[in-house]
């Protein structure tokens, strides 16, 4: 019935032509032919004299490569800063490769075109778990052929898990393709995937996401998790530079996660945090970004004492100078430390982190006065912000995590950790279009924000067999708090234009203070267990978790208003099945949990409290994986309750389902040919709601189609450049639950190059982006609560890597 409903001709069939086509003619630009190859394998008997010296990785196992007669292509980034030992004496093919990759983490894998390419060592963290400083436990999964996806991240409680034995819809970006994406935020990051959509503006101060058309990081209260626990990550935005990995489970993960901190359920986003490397690592990157905007990051990272045991990684930048976005000026100075210990039975690590931003007439995103119709957007550079607008956020945390072999088979960890946000800004807040022609009324307002969080865990895993069938068993115990701070004092309104904005005169408005408005506390506990037989190929996955709530707001004078505490026990199932080696079938149950309401003051039963809201998904997919190549498609329905007023009566009786058609790609199709990219069709519908007209409704914000393509070519005719490209497209979505403001569909192109060398004997990378490359003025996402952003400007990226 799902697949029936998702595949219906209508709702489905345009979206899937336009989305094909527009795939078609972004490979045919970028992708124009590829190379011809003559298969030469390497061979484990015969052998011959070699006499080369030690010396760059990359260079030297090209030189031989082509010596040799073997087809080898592979991303330059894999090699950087790694020099191959010296090969002296007589070897099959087989023993020099080897040997020239003795110590580089690397393997050389054939293709099924009978060419080669280079991967990084599969290392998971199962293995690692038991064999000690050989196999460090926070050893990353493999990354597929191209360096920019891996091929498994970590399934909260679960541990790290093979992208084909998971039961979920997976995607790990990894630092590769941060870094040759120029991404600066999370945000910037997940623009490749098709399942997410930002809500936050260009040139604001908060990233915010839609994943399968739910949002996730509204509010006050970080959504991101840390290395796995949520109350780390920064709370507004979160930078790429002290980032290894960006992890995206879709649909809910109270069980995976626990409770998001703020009801997200559409899906989870893990940052995994840099850790010490095996090779010692000074990498320094500047960069500049349109109008002005200069940045410089220094990258170290050591290894001391016996067998190397101890770890540390260091990450500072800093970014200042004039946006794209007019009137528009940006500094942000971060700092990250990561210290680590790896020893034959414990294993530690201690991560830190220091970030502060500053701008001056940040962007805000629009609301629109009701029947209203929707003006076109605005160029993206043009800025309705009063200049004298400025704001400042600065966030501290840390984390220490750890775990013990009490046995081969048992192993015990814990996490402790927390952060601080500061904000404060004077500015004209959210600006509400109240004509078509773009007029624009804000009240401006001193704003500041405290938000304080901690979290502690503990739990043992344990691995058994009961007759056939293998176990990995896992029990976690975790407690979650947040306190939220503020004091907000408005002023006069200012009227302006989206067009032709009007510069105001600065208002007086006192600092306000900040009175402790709300804290809330989740605990639980969860027990889960993966059974698996025939050598893996069928596995189960049964879990459940006990979660509890507690949640107090507060008047300005510290009384309480309302008191909320209450729990839910959620579950999950998931299944895979392996008929073949690179094929994996799944299914998921799963559910997300969100506090209940508590019902408002113009209620005729206000401060009635509600029970938490469990929201539920079915998913149902199929991976393929052809070792440099991998598709997955997936059918998911996920439903969530809500609260609504009716008649002066606040009840629990609105429901949203969102029903899904996922296909994603990425790898390398052809040697030196990688795409990244995907479709995501959405039937979202408002199924029950207090207003019957808004019923069969889409919800706000949430499009039927969202669709990726990304390409990357290294070119014949120059050795070490790279031409890349890509599209983002968007359907239309509604900015009102009665679906009579609407924004249009858009799509963005951008453009660029790389350049990989040596210069001096020292890996350097060149880069350059231009984003939106045709400057179309767009719409680009709209928040849960209607308000919607302009999109990007036309926007040129550079940068250069040196490793030292």
């Amino acid at each position: 019935m799902l697949a029936a409903r998702l595949l219906r001709p209508d709702r489905l069939l345009k979206p899937v032509v336009r989305s094909a086509l527009l795939s078609l003619v972004l490979i045919g630009a970028i992708c124009p032919f590829a190379l011809a190859i003559v298969p030469v394998q390497l061979d484990a008997v015969a052998v011959r004299s070699y006499n080369i010296p030690a010396g760059p990785l990359g260079a030297t196992l090209s030189s031989f490569a082509v010596d040799a007669g073997i087809a080898l292509s592979f991303q330059p980034s894999l090699a950087e800063g790694l020099t191959s030992p010296a090969l002296v004496g007589e070897f099959s093919t087989q023993a020099a490769v080897n040997r020239l990759l003795e110590g580089s983490g690397l393997d050389m894998v054939l293709r099924s075109d009978g060419s080669y390419t280079l991967v990084t060592r599969r290392v998971t963290l199962d293995e690692t778990a038991i064999i000690g400083v050989e196999k460090r436990a926070d050893s990353l999964p493999q990354v597929y052929a191209g360096g920019q996806v891996a091929d498994g991240g970590r399934l909260g409680i679960l541990g790290n898990t093979d992208v084909m034995d998971a039961p979920f819809s997976v995607s790990t970006y990894t630092s590769a393709l941060i870094k040759d994406q120029q991404a600066v935020t999370v945000g910037d990051v997940l623009e490749r995937d098709s399942s997410v959509r930002a809500t936050g503006q260009t040139g604001g101060i908060v990233d915010s996401f839609f994943i399968r058309g739910f949002p996730v990081g509204e509010g006050n209260l970080g959504e991101l998790a840390f290395d796995g626990v949520y109350g780390v990550a920064p709370n507004y935005r979160v930078f790429t530079e002290y980032a290894e990995r960006i992890e995206l489970i879709k649909g809910p993960g109270a069980l995976l996660y626990g409770m998001s901190p703020n009801n997200a359920v559409g899906g989870v986003i893990n940052v995994v945090p840099k850790r010490s490397l095996d090779e010692d690592l000074t990498r320094f990157t500047s960069s500049y970004g349109m109008n002005s905007q200069l940045g410089g990051h220094l990258d170290v990272s050591r290894r001391f004492g016996e067998e190397r045991r101890f770890g540390v990684r260091l990450n500072g930048s800093t970014q200042l100078g004039d946006t794209v976005i007019d009137a528009q000026s940006r500094h942000v100075d971060i700092g990250a430390i990561s210290l680590d210990y790896q020893g034959e039975r414990l294993r530690t690590t201690f991560d830190w982190l220091n970030q502060k931003e500053r701008f001056d007439a940040a962007s805000r995103p629009f609301l629109i006065a009701s029947g209203v119709d929707i003006p076109s957007a605005a160029n993206g550079r043009t800025n309705v912000s009063q200049e004298w607008g400025w704001s400042t956020t600065r966030d501290k945390s840390a984390l220490l995590s750890g775990e013990y072999d009490l046995s081969d088979a048992l192993t015990l960890f814990a996490h402790a950790g927390g952060g601080k946000s500061e904000v404060a800004r004077m500015s004209d807040q959210t600006p509400t279009i109240t004509n078509a022609a773009g007029d624009t009324s804000s009240v401006p307002g001193y704003y500041k924000f405290d938000v304080k969080r901690y979290t502690v865990d503990a739990g043992a895993r344990l691995r058994f067999d009961s007759g056939p069938i293998n176990h990995r068993a896992v029990l976690q115990v975790s407690r979650y708090h947040d306190t939220l701070s503020r004091g907000i004092i408005s002023g006069e309104p200012i009227l302006s234009n989206i067009y032709h904005p009007v510069d105001r005169p600065k208002p007086y408005i006192p600092e306000p203070g900040t009175p402790k408005v709300s804290d809330s506390e989740l605990t639980g506990v969860a027990l889960a267990d993966t059974l698996s037989i025939l050598d893996d190929r069928a596995q189960m996955t049964v879990g459940v978790r006990k979660q509890n709530i507690k949640s107090n707001n507060y008047t300005a004078s510290g009384v309480v208003t309302t008191s909320y505490d209450d729990g839910r026990t959620t579950p999950l199932f998931g299944a895979v099945l392996k008929p073949w080696d690179h094929v994996a079938f799944y299914y998921n149950y799963i559910e997300g949990l969100s506090k209940g309401d508590v019902a408002p003051s113009t209620a005729s039963n206000a401060g009635e409290i509600f029970a938490p809201y469990v929201s539920r998904q079915h998913e149902l997919g199929v991976k393929a994986d052809y070792g440099t190549f991998t598709a997955t498609l997936s059918l998911f329905q996920i439903t969530k309750p809500s609260g609504e007023l009716t008649s002066g009566v606040f009840s629990v009786q609105g429901e949203q389902r969102n029903r899904g058609l996922e296909l994603n790609v990425f790898g390398e199709v052809t040697p030196g040919t990688r795409v990244l990219g995907g479709v995501t069709l959405l039937n979202a519908e408002l199924r029950k709601t207090g207003v019957a007209a808004n019923r069969g409704n889409r919800p706000v914000g949430v499009p039927d189609v969202q669709a990726n393509l990304w390409a990357e070519w290294d070119t014949t005719w120059v050795e070490g450049l790279t031409l890349t490209g890509g599209a983002i497209h968007t359907g239309s979505q509604y900015v009102d639950q009665a679906n009579t403001q609407k924004l249009d569909d858009w799509t963005r192109f951008d453009v660029g190059a790389r350049y990989t060398t040596r210069i001096e004997e020292r890996p350097t990378t060149f880069r350059a982006t231009v984003q939106n490359v045709f400057d179309h003025k767009y719409w680009s996402g709209v928040a849960s609560y209607g308000a919607f952003s302009q999109g990007s400007p036309r926007t040129l990226l550079l940068s250069a890597t040196v490793d030292f």
